[in-house]
């Protein structure tokens, strides 16, 4: 089934209502770098609290790590992105656009994008050449070829410097992981379709390390490689993304990257165009990563177990998942233009999980007079404390419900005359448009078991 192209809206709304904001607007924008607002911050915490609870707060074999962004540069030579992490790249000379050459058939030409590049008569590809997507540095005072560092491409390298640091700190038995979220930088050539692929993004990834060897009875590592898989899957779908917009996409041979033994990625439909993208990948990285440090660091990166007596350098199962490209998917999920029965006009809603809204309800008084106002701003300060809350008295009752959807608020609470008098309040419901009237002094009680479900 096509999906409609929502990307062009959300960009519309995101900037609107206070959720992305493109960086340095005021002059003229950087490009494909993004600023997360008020509420685009609180949504993308919320995914990476959910994955930290997940992946760390509730396991006893995950130890959590937050490394440097500027590492030795060895460690880039070790894992391979001095050398080979490089993009092939082809400039025009007539309208100065750059294209990868891998991906010449799907690119389309600036000036007339019905053609592909180098079909129109002006123009001027040059041949191939290899651009490293590093972006590189100096540290300390003096610009030489000594003082070079890179921002990290990857947040993986981090880990695995500090392994053995994590593993004997906290008395860790093989297999156990490690599990960090951090910024990472690529120079990308070709970055767009809003915060989908940028130069500058965050990532929430887990390098388990399992025994390549491991005694019958043990899980295997390609055992170890599918646990991991259904567990990210089921993630996704808990984070309320539709089943039938998530995927498994197999890396052939020609795909897998050079460490890879086997390599899935969790894919999701973003609509339009887009279609089906990578949101997470599932690697087997074998012991490449620690084999390499081990050999350009000459310190040993081995595991020694005791009870076996061996030692050995363990097999990585890696889960590293985009955190801007899943708060996308989640709004892209979530978008949705509705008819309101009654009403002349719809509504753009985002039927985020409420747990993940940036807003958990928005508190209003009816009208600004008779003890209303107070009643409501009480409710924001009890509530405060415990969730996100917005109060707001501007327009009709109707335009303050529509606010609240377009932003994924799921729930709304009204002070209205009645309310003064009895002290009940109305809660109406995002998705189903229901209200409830209940006692103010049960709306904490009321709002906790809503957002538990």
């Amino acid at each position: 089934m096509s999906r409609p192209d929502v990307l062009e809206k959300l960009v519309s709304l995101c900037k609107r209502r206070g959720f992305i904001f493109q960086s340095s607007e005021i002059y003229g924008g950087t490009g494909s770098v993004w600023d997360y607002g008020p509420l685009g911050v609180e949504l993308k915490k919320n995914v990476k609290d959910a994955w930290w609870h997940t992946m760390v707060r509730s396991r006893d074999d995950v130890e959590g790590l937050d490394a440097a962004i500027l590492m030795h540069p060895r460690v880039w030579e070790a894992s391979g992105h001095v050398s080979g992490f490089n993009d092939p790249l082809i400039d025009c000379k007539a309208c100065k656009a750059r294209f990868r050459a891998d991906q010449m058939d799907g690119a389309s030409c600036p000036r007339k994008p019905s053609k592909k590049p180098g079909e129109q008569g002006d123009c001027q590809l040059t041949e191939p050449r290899q651009f490293n997507l590093m972006f590189k540095t100096f540290m300390g005072p003096v610009e030489d070829t000594a003082a070079v560092v890179y921002l990290r491409p990857e947040t993986a390298q981090g880990i695995f410097v500090n392994f053995l640091n994590v593993q004997q700190a906290r008395r860790q038995k093989v297999p156990f992981g490690i599990a960090q979220i951090g910024k990472a930088f690529r120079n990308e050539i070709t970055p767009g379709n809003f915060t989908f692929r940028t130069r500058e993004f965050e990532q929430m990834e887990m390098q388990f390390f399992v025994d390549p060897a491991a005694a019958e009875g043990k899980r295997t590592d390609m055992e170890w490689f599918e646990y991991w898989k259904a567990q990210r899957m089921e993630w996704h779908l808990a984070l309320g993304l539709e089943r039938e917009r998530l995927e498994f996409h197999q890396h052939s041979a020609t795909e897998l990257a050079h460490y890879a033994k086997a390599a899935f990625d969790i894919q999701f439909d973003f609509g339009g165009t887009l279609g089906f993208q990578e949101i997470e990948g599932v690697h087997h990285r074998s012991d490449f990563d620690l084999g390499r440090h081990q050999e350009f660091s000459s310190k040993r990166m081995e595991y020694v177990d005791q009870v076996a007596n061996r030692r050995y350098i363990p097999y990585v199962v890696e889960t590293s998942v985009g955190a801007d490209r899943v708060t996308l998917a989640l709004l892209c999920n979530a978008y949705a233009e509705e008819s309101v029965e009654g009403e002349s006009e719809g509504r753009v809603v985002l039927h985020l999980k409420p747990s993940l809204a940036p807003i958990k309800a928005g508190i209003f008084p009816l009208t600004k007079k008779d003890g209303q106002p107070e009643m409501a701003n009480r409710i924001v300060e009890d509530l405060r404390p415990l969730y996100p809350v917005d109060y707001d008295d501007a327009g009709s009752i109707g335009k303050r419900y529509r606010r609240q959807d377009e932003v994924g608020t799921p729930f709304c609470v009204t002070i209205d005359p009645e309310s003064t008098g009895n002290g009940t309040v109305t809660v109406r419901d995002r998705d189903t448009l229901a209200q409830d009237r209940i006692d103010a002094t049960q709306l904490r009680a009321y709002l906790a078991a809503k957002l538990a479900g």
